[in-house]
């Protein structure tokens, strides 16, 4: 899809938000793809879980590398398929991913995790607690440092990137950001250390477990930056807060993790929009009042909280319905990662055709959501 059209906007910053979901996660590849093509490649990557993943794999490697090394991962942890996905009737389709779905189960996803067989822990003993899980993540250190340039990634004036992840002894959010500290493959790992699943990894003393178990969507990290910058943010969500009622196991399961781990982006965003449009009247009035007015302490504390700038969010949802199988997130299905890839790619383009970020702003407004037009038809893998 040639989508090659609209200018680079003239933002101070454009960044990249990336939920957690697995295997869903190839969608953000396609999103990172369009944007790179376009030259809206973000200064700003900040992920959580499968999200902070490929975060790493972007910001961690020069830009002609990035796709690539995106590509290589997704590869290295997709299920070769037994049949041709696209030659076969859909109830093929739909038993081809869910035996994909019980093989990285049952076995693991090599280059990502491997089951930890007769572990005390399945039989609730007592162990380390780098070890209480199902599964043990140790081939993803390999495979992190085999497609991440972990110099480049912290060498100055590159790309920011920022991780989240759970503090498990205070529930506190922790964000790892290698504009302040050095980050390693451990930082990434953690982020992604989804209990019981997945064991909690230790960064410099302290347990951390996948920051979706606070907040699936790192927005707040970006709306919360300082200091404020003009900023064009791609959010990508791929869990849907909506759906239907469920009537069996499986849509049960299927619905329950999509509002567990669905965007509460509205809400924040809501009150950020009042929060930071606030702050825009406030730089407004202080630069209306004559100068001997401005050197009270009442007017140099409103001047500290106002700001003049602009945020463009533009949101990119998942569509994909997968048949509403709860273990969507584990399918690791070769065609079903290629399939959200282009998902993931034909939406992003159908943004960039749009470019709302390109419209006039009114004055005072200082949070515009872009929200991406639904296509007829349902999408399916």
């Amino acid at each position: 899809m040639d989508c090659k059209e609209p200018p680079p906007p003239s933002h101070s910053r454009i960044a990249l938000v990336l939920q957690g979901g697995g295997a869903l996660g190839a969608y953000q590849a396609g999103v990172f793809q369009a944007l790179h093509e376009n030259q809206l490649c973000p200064d700003w990557v900040v992920g959580t879980s499968i999200g902070a993943i490929n975060a790493a794999l972007i910001a961690g490697n020069e830009p002609h590398l990035r796709l690539e090394r995106l590509r290589e991962f997704w590869d290295r942890i997709s299920h070769r398929d037994s049949v041709d996905m696209n030659k076969v009737p859909d109830h093929v389709r739909k038993l081809n991913t869910w035996l994909t779905a019980v093989d990285a189960t049952m076995r693991g996803v090599p280059g990502f995790y491997t089951p930890r067989m007769m572990s005390p822990f399945m039989f609730g003993l007592s162990v380390q607690p780098e070890a209480a899980s199902f599964y043990d993540t140790s081939a993803l250190t390999d495979t992190l440092h085999d497609l991440v340039d972990f110099n480049y990634l912290n060498a100055q004036g590159g790309m920011r990137m920022t991780v989240n992840a759970l503090k498990v002894t205070s529930g506190e959010l922790v964000g790892f950001d290698n504009t302040k500290q050095t980050i390693g493959p451990r930082h990434i790992i953690a982020s992604g250390a989804l209990p019981p699943g997945f064991p909690g990894v230790r960064v410099d003393g302290e347990l951390y477990w996948d920051g979706g178990l606070y907040s699936n969507t790192p927005l707040e990290t970006v709306l919360e930056d300082e200091p404020r910058k003009n900023t064009l943010c791609f959010m990508v969500d791929l869990w849907s807060p909506d759906g239907e009622e469920p009537t069996n196991l499986d849509e049960v399961q299927t619905r329950q993790k999509d509002v567990t781990y669905a965007s509460r982006s509205k809400r924040h965003i809501e009150a950020y929009q009042q929060l930071h449009n606030m702050r825009r009247c406030m730089y407004a009035l202080q630069k209306s009042l004559p100068p001997e007015m401005r050197d009270s302490a009442e007017i140099k504390l409103m001047a500290a909280h106002g700001c003049n700038t602009t945020m463009h969010i533009v949101h990119l949802p998942y569509s994909g319905r997968d048949w509403n199988m709860a273990s969507k997130d584990i399918n690791f299905s070769k065609g079903s990662i290629n399939w959200r890839w282009e998902l993931g790619y034909h939406d992003a383009c159908r943004a960039i055709k749009q470019a709302g970020w390109l419209n006039k702003v009114e004055q005072h407004t200082g949070v515009i959501v872009h929200e991406l037009p639904r296509e007829t038809g349902e999408l399916e893998i």
